[in-house]
């Protein structure tokens, strides 16, 4: 299987906005987001379908998921982080934390554009509230 885009991020190959990470997982800004603060969340290894992740590494990404949403949380105003998994757009397994204030912010069709400012911001606070625990 060719590397999926999300496979050369974690390798470096293409510049993210990384917020966290471990030898397993990856979370980064989603650089088309429908909301400021969206994130993916993906195993380091790729496999296409989430649902064919072992028990083990599904576990373990719903974790690091569940760590990362709570930095969002904190970070981005909002009242609750929407999770997504739709796996179509790239073949490789990953979680959508997206921050809600209404319905609407899950709409994947609503695609807003920010500055690199903007993204740069928005990962600083994620990243400083990921670091408080």
């Amino acid at each position: 299987m060719a590397a999926s885009i999300f496979t050369k991020i974690v390798n470096g190959e293409i510049p993210a906005y990384k917020i966290v990470e471990d030898d397993r997982y990856l979370a980064f800004l989603d650089v088309f987001p429908t909301t400021k603060g969206h994130t993916l969340v993906v195993p380091k290894q790729q496999i296409d379908y989430i649902f064919d992740l072992d028990d083990e590494l599904y576990a373990g990404l719903m974790l690091f998921s569940k760590k990362v949403a709570a930095a969002i949380e904190k970070a981005v105003p909002c009242k609750r982080i929407g999770v997504a998994v739709v796996g179509l757009e790239v073949p490789h397994a990953h979680v959508h934390l997206i921050p809600l204030n209404s319905m609407q912010d899950m709409n994947f069709a609503n695609k807003q554009q920010f500055s690199k400012e903007e993204f740069v911001e928005v990962l600083q606070k994620i990243r400083a509230a990921y670091a408080k625990g």
